[in-house]
């Protein structure tokens, strides 16, 4: 008896042992994927300490040996665009993808109007045209991942359980990214390469989730978010005690009241998204990132940090990548009455200063918003402006890919003067530009009647008879009208200097 159990466990033994001697790649990694074009293929795993592992991929193959950890990693040559091919790894297993693609791949990430799938949320948040959008959802070169949520206190090697990479069908876009699904299918079809979209979001998260807890932790700038944390742990105390008693109230047989909607709190620790839905791909070379983000971001005493924390977690991500100021993409916030206790103008601001980083372009989507529905239904123009940004910066085609963006003010004999970049064809959509609003050194706005004279803006009131600054569209829900001759529109602004 006591033979068999030690022959049990040595049986056991070799067979976890073996298990564990199998070269494995990482679940972003799989076959129908597209590695990114003319960048160095870099392949990563694990197997058995010091086993040799190889790789073979169309005209280019490399051989390494796993650490005493068991992890390894290779990189193979560059390739230009092409496929499919397979990819073949090989240790004392062999691991076998087929209908691998060498061309573009672009990251998508942010908060809900990113994670809203093709076929919207339910059928109060729809997508437009959502079922016809979906049955014609068959795009070969299109190829789509979706990263599962999760959260982790540290950076994970590998992304939890996904289904693997898969070409774009009417059944896999139905729960994709709208956005990214409408971004990718405008890049294809001029581009004429095919595209991988990883969709790595969650709803009504903040960005500090999305952040590294090193790029977090080394700013003193960004210490408030700890704060913030705190104070929605003690939110989420109360909200508990709630469902304590709404539980109570089920069980008499009664409808508790209706709770308005609360976030995920494990969904708000800082760097908790970033380890377990970010790091897991930073090994993987991409094209670039587009983001739909700021709206959990913009309550009193979190909206003044922003102008700090997104540029920082850009910034993060390009160090992260190791590979230089990849395009970072994202979409200023959609028109939408957030009532008083949100600050969605200087959110807007905020986005809008976080173009001085080198490579970034901000979609702006003022104009396509609903003002009683956060999640808006038109995201194929969202998709499509990002595709005008990535065609622009990360492409080099000579479009305008964007709409009036403020350059700078100042007053001239009691009007203040605005210029713009982007400016050529500004005109208002009406017969006079509305939303404008001025300031004396006060920084106190009101109401300005506002005219184009060229490729300017004229905007005063006789109320403020020395103006120093002026705005644009600053409410949650403003009655923006100002467009250029590409028919894109002007992004909200103030010239008020930064706090």
């Amino acid at each position: 008896m006591k033979f068999s159990a030690a022959l049990s466990l040595a049986l056991l033994t070799a067979l976890l042992a073996s298990a564990h001697a199998e070269v494995s790649l990482p679940k972003v990694i799989s076959s129908h994927m597209v590695l990114q074009r003319d960048m160095p293929i870099h392949l990563w795993g694990n197997a058995a300490p010091g086993e040799q592992v190889s790789a073979a991929f169309r005209n280019t193959s490399a051989t390494t040996t796993a650490d005493t950890t068991g992890r390894w990693s290779l990189y193979l040559a560059a390739q230009p665009a092409g496929g499919p091919y397979p990819l073949t790894v090989k240790a004392t297993n062999t691991l076998q993808l087929d209908d691998i693609l060498v061309s573009d791949l672009w990251l998508a990430s942010g908060q809900s109007n990113m994670e809203m799938p093709l076929a919207g949320f339910n059928p109060t948040t729809p997508i437009q045209d959502s079922e016809k959008e979906i049955a014609a959802a068959n795009y070969p070169q299109l190829r789509l991942l979706h990263v599962e949520k999760d959260t982790s206190d540290y950076p994970l090697d590998d992304l939890k359980a996904v289904t693997g990479w898969s070409l774009c069908t009417p059944d896999s876009a139905r729960k994709f990214s709208a956005v990214a699904y409408f971004f990718g299918r405008d890049l294809q079809a001029r581009q004429h390469v095919p595209i991988g979209l990883i969709d790595s979001t969650w709803g009504g998260t903040p960005a500090e989730a999305w952040t590294s807890m090193n790029t977090l932790s080394r700013d003193a700038g960004l210490m408030p978010v700890f704060n913030v944390r705190a104070q929605k742990m003690e939110s989420q105390a109360a909200a508990l005690r709630l469902e304590k008693l709404d539980a109570e109230v089920k069980a008499q047989g009664k409808t508790p009241p209706q709770r308005a909607w609360r976030p995920d709190p494990v969904s708000h620790r800082p760097a908790a998204l970033y380890n377990a839905m970010i790091a897991p791909i930073t090994p993987l070379a991409i094209r670039g990132v587009i983001w739909y983000q700021g709206e959990t971001n913009s309550a009193p005493g979190q909206v003044e940090l922003y102008s700090r924390l997104f540029p920082a977690m850009i910034q993060d991500w390009r160090a992260l990548w190791h590979q230089g100021n990849f395009p970072f993409l994202f979409v200023q916030l959609s028109a939408y009455d957030a009532g008083t206790f949100n600050d969605w103008g200087t959110l807007r601001d905020a986005q809008r200063r976080t173009l001085q980083l080198v490579n970034t372009g901000m979609a702006v989507s003022i104009d396509l918003g609903n003002e009683h529905n956060i999640h808006p239904a038109n995201k194929q123009d969202v998709g499509a402006r990002l595709a005008l940004l990535a065609r622009s910066i990360s492409y080099g085609e000579k479009i305008v890919p964007s709409g009036p963006l403020f350059r700078l003010a100042y007053p001239e004999n009691g009007i203040m003067r605005v210029w713009f970049d982007y400016a050529e064809g500004l005109k208002p959509r009406g017969p006079a530009p509305t939303a404008f609003e001025v300031a004396g050194p006060d920084g106190h706005f009101v109401t300005a009647t506002a005219k184009v004279d060229g490729d300017t803006i004229l905007a005063a009131s006789p109320t403020v008879p020395n103006p120093t600054y002026v705005r644009y569209a600053w409410p949650g829900f403003p009655a923006a009208n100002l467009y250029n001759a590409a028919g894109l529109p002007a992004s909200p602004f103030t010239s008020y200097p930064v706090p």
